[in-house]
């Protein structure tokens, strides 16, 4: 299952502006500007937006891969006969089960479901801070390396295709783009990430844009946990 990984975006504060190029060490400060263990998401600002009941658990691979042209993100377009968030883009991912023991487990078991990749080609480097979604679910995105060598295998019932999106351009805060919305009479700002023709929004732009924060971070030191 591909959880509801692309339902909404959490506020965020004003973006700098511009960012720098990678540096060749990039892995090394990303790595020590992510968080060592899962951190929860914030209810600030969806109170009473949530739906009733417990929230449900689930982790995405935020997945690196690294080619000639440099560092890229894997992303996927859901299937478009899915009854849910049909062709939106999100990361590979889902529900937590009580088997999985853990959102990396989970992570990696629901990516290879999706698309095939082999857990022994993820090296994992950290998290990002967890993502709230109106349905209910908590996300915890997982960050990591694939290594040389990984092979892709989609689950066409689930996903229609997957596509790159270079790290360079999560690191440019001008790829993203304010959008205002009012969701169930509460404004929220959030922002959208345009690439060659697709536009990524809801809570895979949010964790995106947390990604940028935190590589910001890792160039000009400090901490955006």
């Amino acid at each position: 299952m591909a959880a509801a990984a692309v339902e909404v975006d959490t506020v965020t504060a004003a973006l700098p502006s511009g960012s720098p190029a990678l540096p060749p060490d990039w892995p090394q400060r990303l790595r020590a500007a992510l968080a060592p263990q899962p951190l929860p998401a914030s209810l600030a600002r969806l109170t009473g937006l949530l739906p009733e009941g417990n929230v449900t658990p689930a982790a995405v691979l935020v997945a690196i891969a690294e080619g000639a042209s440099g560092p890229s993100l894997l992303l996927t377009t859901r299937a478009g006969h899915l009854r849910q968030h049909a062709g939106q883009i999100s990361f590979p991912g889902g529900r937590i089960e009580t088997s999985d023991g853990g959102p990396l487990t989970a992570a990696l078991r629901e990516t290879q479901e999706e698309i095939g990749i082999d857990p022994a080609f993820v090296e994992p480097m950290g998290y990002l801070r967890g993502q709230l979604v109106l349905t209910g679910f908590s996300i915890t995105p997982v960050v990591a390396r694939l290594r040389p060598g990984f092979r892709l295998q989609v689950d066409a019932t689930e996903v229609a295709e997957v596509f790159e999106l270079p790290l360079a351009v999560v690191a440019d805060a001008a790829s993203f783009r304010p959008m205002p919305r009012v969701v169930r009479g509460v404004e929220l700002l959030l922002h959208e990430l345009p690439w060659e023709g697709r536009i990524i929004w809801g809570a895979t732009a949010s964790m995106l844009l947390s990604l940028h924060e935190v590589l910001a971070a890792s160039l000009h030191g400090g901490d955006a946990r």
